[in-house]
């Protein structure tokens, strides 16, 4: 099984795919330096096996790599998730 976390920005989302499907994605707003994520969803059929997760931390990964963004969690999978990890708090204090 092949996983990965995919930026689209045609769409504005991060897209977790496995095995080229996606199954999930972050819909964000960039506004200034800041990169609002508005909401996640993962396929239903697929939910239970902690994909959401996996989906954050490789968008969050992308955002640490890639851009000097803030990040503003404005999903509360997204909010709560981070409560949880400390060691990506310094994204929202960009």
């Amino acid at each position: 099984m092949t996983s990965g976390v995919v930026d689209a920005p045609v769409h504005n989302r991060y897209e977790l795919q496995i095995d080229g499907d996606r199954v999930g994605h972050i819909d964000y707003v960039v506004e200034n330096n800041d990169i609002h994520l508005v909401h996640t969803e993962v396929d239903p059929s697929r939910q239970e096996r902690g994909l959401g997760s996996d989906l954050v931390r490789g968008a969050l990964d992308q955002i640490r790599t890639d851009t000097q963004y803030r990040v503003v969690p404005d999903c509360p999978f997204v909010a709560s998730w981070l409560k949880k990890n400390d060691d990506y708090a310094d994204l929202t204090a960009r």
